[in-house]
């Protein structure tokens, strides 16, 4: 039995039913799981002290793509709409394989750990030169992180009048075969599992109708999740009426993507009536703000998905398109967007704290993660608010989204230490980064 006793911090946030908060609270973890959060508790294990310390629940992040760890900031991308990103990055990815994959993903989850993740999903949905979805798998369990990996695709290239050049995209029956192969190879249904795997094609405009509805029933039939993107911009709405005659939401609906074993990512354009639809269905969302950002796509209406019952978690979303990967900073960033969109009072740091966590895990349909409560597995965030980025701050909980600090001092995850004093515990990061600048100077020749 090993046990570990967080002791004296500052602030624990346990986001628990009461959303309760224990000034100079204690956590103990016995065996990857919380044993106890209160005050005054004992261990005979490690002890280690977080006075001066906020901690809460590994964030979640229910949407990445972690290959695109390996572009960021690239010219001619910098400044387009997503059709047009897309059609300067699709080349570019097409030389990408196996090892590219795999590196960035190290990166990518190395920079998510950093910034309080402990549980991230991943929609991997191109796979050139013989690259796999074991490749990110490999890269999670390295690096420690719980992970719910989804095998994308695409399957209309542009001689079908698809956007992505034929080169990525695959025949359908192989889609949904790997499908296969890979959920029974690592998908674990149990709880507390590390790695589980998700059914993903792209998106509405580069997989077919057939393959939406076919890739519904497969992940019903294996009883995995299903995610996609949606609704994320003006381009993508008029693309569905034009090829669909019908808005996203119908889309999903008609084909089997609506209900609490869905999430899709952006909803930056729902209507009132979708919204009403993904609350009826349960069916969650993954909240992209800064890519929404970046890309120019609008502010999702995310105040009002939360009012109606809708299922919001937060999502980096590629870090081609954000270009970052900080949980922290996208739950700054959600609360800042709803407050332009609706006033000051749209969304307090505490719920987008919440979004980050208990939000995103319920997303992700973990029932087992998101809150520090006795029966929980024990993935825990520590965040030193004694530094210069809290300094004056008069309350330590807010400041964590409203000024910093940005980075973890800990992390746990199954009870693992991922981050130790603010550095990544379980790789070489450095000799990781000098690899994944190698391979991005190749790509770039």
């Amino acid at each position: 039995m090993r046990e570990i006793l967080i002791r004296g911090a500052a602030v624990v946030v346990t986001m628990d039913a009461d959303r309760r908060e224990l000034t100079g609270g204690d956590v103990l973890i016995r065996d990857g799981v919380v044993a106890g959060v209160g005050h005054g508790l004992s261990s005979s294990g490690e002890v280690l002290e977080a006075a001066g310390c906020v901690v809460t629940p590994g964030f979640v992040n229910t949407h990445h793509h972690l290959y695109q760890t390996l572009t960021r900031a690239v010219p001619g991308g910098q400044d387009a709409l997503l059709f047009g990103w897309l059609k300067t990055l699709y080349p570019i990815w097409a030389r990408m394989g196996p090892e590219e994959i795999r590196v960035s993903a190290l990166v990518g989850l190395a920079e998510l750990a950093l910034t309080g993740c402990s549980l991230t999903s991943d929609h991997l949905y191109l796979f050139p030169n013989g690259a796999r979805l074991d490749d990110t798998i490999d890269a999670a369990r390295e690096i420690g992180l719980r992970f719910h990996a989804t095998r994308g695709a695409m399957s209309i290239g542009e001689s079908a009048g698809g956007l992505p050049p034929d080169s990525l995209v695959e025949r359908e029956p192989a889609i949904l075969e790997d499908c296969i192969r890979v959920i029974d190879a690592f998908h674990d249904r149990g709880e507390g599992a590390m790695v589980r795997v998700g059914v993903a094609p792209c998106s509405p405009f580069s997989v077919s109708r057939e393959l939406m509805r076919d890739a519904a029933l497969l992940a019903r039939d294996k009883g995995v999740m299903l995610h996609t993107h949606l609704a994320e911009n003006d381009e993508d709405i008029a693309y569905s009426l034009s090829q669909f005659g019908c808005r996203p939401g119908q889309y999903a609906e008609d084909l089997g993507w609506t209900g609490d074993d869905v999430w899709h990512a952006h909803c930056v354009k729902l209507d009132g009536a979708e919204i009403d639809l993904f609350a009826r269905s349960r069916t969650g969302v993954a909240h992209c703000p800064c890519s929404n950002c970046r890309l120019g796509s609008g502010i999702a209406p995310v105040r009002a998905m939360r009012d109606a019952g809708v299922k919001v978690g937060l999502g980096v979303d590629g870090s081609a398109s954000n270009d970052a990967g900080s949980l922290v900073g996208e739950a700054r960033q959600a609360l800042l967007l709803q407050r332009v969109a609706n006033g000051a009072d749209a969304m307090s740091a505490r719920e987008a704290l919440e979004i980050a966590t208990l939000g995103g895990a319920r997303v992700l349909g973990r029932t087992d993660c998101g809150s520090l409560e006795p029966g929980k597995r024990a993935d825990i965030a520590i965040w030193d608010v004694s530094g210069v980025e809290a300094a004056g701050a008069w309350d330590p909980v807010a400041a964590l989204v409203l000024c910093g600090p940005a980075r973890v001092r800990d992390l746990f995850v199954e009870g693992r230490q991922v981050v130790r004093a603010g550095q990544v515990a379980t790789i070489d990061l450095p000799r990781v980064m000098e690899n994944q600048n190698r391979l991005a100077r190749r790509l770039m020749g």
